[in-house]
């Protein structure tokens, strides 16, 4: 069992009675008298990096708890179904875990209870259990809403076979004149269902030098005529990452757009052949990821209790240390103190195989930069799907 005292901190309990004793529901919601189920959908691969630590909170809290139910979904779908079941007054869906994506469109549409503001008394202090990037993409991003679980540098990094691309490009420039130069070799994933698509999208202003990288509207003229341009060397923009990795690894594509998990993870699984290699351009800036813990409006208050129980205990260290797994999402902790020893013998031995050794080093000598706020991201995701992917269909 578990504890979750007056400011969230996670301690031993041995009885749903200790946690009631605490007094941390007092006020607002209130623990149930009998344990209830859970439907949690995942719209961003979050369950690799989570599910272990959600079945463990469930296995040792029975009184709280009776069932988890899974599902998984396309990012860009979930606002709207869940909209509708709001409207209706028929909520079934518990908790989301979700990229950037879904997370701006329901704090746009206001989709998402606001826990850190409503619930605060009841989740840890974000400055107490957050590092420092994270805490960053939590307070810019996330803002109340969303309850940031697992965290990346992210990217945008460019994934290659070896063997095929023999001059790797270090500009903008230089990887333009590739493309064009051979065609249907490259492609990138539609970035609102896409976390590579989605930081290279917001990457490219910074390696482009554009006028204002925050602004997509007004400060991306030189990233809008680059995409368009580099879009004429491109077939078609696949509906998501794990297309764009198959890909590569059938031989379809010599070069794709990556990540730090994305490129780890699929070697690991055999996905693409372990040989692939990755290289930055000039001015690259990591734009990173984030992936968040929501509860839609709706949610009886009996359930938004122990979702917040289970929120306080994936802020944990045992719970984040699982966020390593096998690199997808690396280094993937996004509380403090969370060292790679502390995770499975198996996450530090695929990591040892795996990983990069350099990718701790370009950690720290490439720059941060947030993401877009959510509005603007939308607008974004809105103007690349008009502009840029328009006409470059899924072949048949």
């Amino acid at each position: 069992m578990v504890e979750i005292t007056r400011r969230g901190v996670i301690a031993g309990a041995s009885s749903l009675a200790a946690l009631q004793a605490t007094g941390a529901f007092a006020q607002g919601v209130q623990l149930p008298s009998s344990p209830v189920s859970l439907n949690i959908i995942d719209v961003a691969g979050n369950l690799q990096l989570t599910q272990v630590s959600l079945e463990r909170f469930a296995k040792e809290n029975p009184k709280l708890i009776s069932r988890l139910n899974f599902s998984r979904a396309p990012s860009p779908e979930l606002p709207a179904k869940l909209k509708a079941q709001q409207q209706a007054n028929r909520v079934d869906i518990d908790l989301v875990l979700t990229g950037p994506g879904a997370m701006s469109d329901g704090i746009q549409q206001g989709l998402w209870v606001d826990v850190w503001k409503a619930h605060a008394d009841k989740l840890p202090k974000a400055e107490a259990v957050y590092h420092d990037q994270a805490l960053m993409m939590q307070r810019n991003f996330g803002q109340n809403e969303g309850v940031a679980v697992a965290y990346s540098p992210s990217g945008p990094l460019f994934e290659y076979a070896a063997d095929r691309l023999k001059k790797v490009p270090k500009t903008a420039q230089e990887f333009l004149d590739y493309v064009k130069q051979n065609p249907k070799r490259f492609t990138y994933a539609r970035p609102v269902n896409s976390g590579p698509g989605w930081t290279f999208l917001q990457g490219m202003p910074y390696i482009l030098g554009d006028s204002d990288p925050s602004d997509p509207a007004k400060g991306w003229d030189k990233t809008w005529a680059y995409l368009k341009e580099l879009g004429s060397g491109v077939d078609y923009y696949p509906g998501g990452t794990a297309a764009t990795m198959k890909e590569l690894g059938e031989g379809t594509r010599d070069v794709i757009v990556s990540t730090l998990g994305w490129d780890i993870n699929p070697r690991v699984l055999g996905i693409v052949p372990k040989e692939a290699q990755t290289f930055v351009l000039d001015n690259t800036h990591w734009i990173p990821d984030t992936q968040f813990m929501c509860i839609p409006r709706g949610v009886p208050n009996d359930k938004i209790a122990v979702l917040l129980a289970l929120m306080s205990f994936m802020l944990t260290p045992e719970a984040q240390a699982a966020t390593y797994d096998k690199g997808y999402f690396y280094p993937g902790p996004a509380v403090k103190n969370v060292p790679l020893s502390m995770a499975s013998q198996e996450s530090r031995d695929v990591l040892k195989e795996y990983g990069r050794p350099h990718y701790d080093e370009l950690i720290t000598k490439l720059p941060t930069r947030p993401p877009l706020t959510p509005e603007r991201l939308v607008a974004a995701f809105r103007r690349w799907d008009q502009e840029i992917g328009v006409g470059h269909n899924a072949p048949q």
